[in-house]
């Protein structure tokens, strides 16, 4: 019988409290548990990078990381980008360049932007490519994510001020 364990959590600004198995990911936990499936389980062993999210405001691949870790600690996911029906810069930089094809990375991809952004309003294109290293695409080929990042970046920066 797995240890069951009780964790008290905040996922996009919503307070949580949820009994889980102990060796339960923070992966699985957000899916099964909190029904919030825009983070993706791709590979299962932190290299794709689809299933990024922020803890405490540190990208993590919640596939690594026990959903007891979360306990007493801020998650963000790629449900929480949106303030209602408005996409975060990043959401609406994605669709105008087009860096959205399958889409199963596109969550990993916002969060790690998010990332980047929290920290560095105004990367360069070369410090968008490291930030999204960890992130895998098939699809797209990065140019347009990249580009996408740079756009959001701009209307951070000019809302910023």
């Amino acid at each position: 019988m797995a240890k069951i364990v009780t964790i008290r959590t905040t996922v996009n600004g919503e307070s949580y409290q949820r009994d889980v198995p102990a060796h339960r990911t923070l992966a699985d936990f957000l899916r099964r548990d909190l029904g919030l499936t825009g983070t993706k389980i791709g590979c299962e062993t932190g290299d794709c990078g689809a299933c990024s999210v922020l803890l405490d405001g540190a990208l993590v691949a919640s596939c690594l990381v026990l959903a007891v870790e979360a306990d007493g600690k801020q998650v963000l996911t790629v449900e929480g980008l949106a303030q209602g029906a408005t996409l975060h810069p990043l959401q609406e930089a994605f669709v105008k360049e087009g860096a959205i094809q399958c889409g199963y990375c596109t969550p990993g991809m916002l969060m790690a932007s998010k990332a980047l952004l929290d920290e560095n309003v105004e990367p360069t294109a070369g410090q968008v490519r490291d930030a999204l290293g960890g992130n895998l695409c098939r699809c797209t080929g990065y140019v347009r994510i990249v580009d996408a990042v740079m756009r959001a970046s701009m209307e951070v920066s000019r809302s910023s001020r």
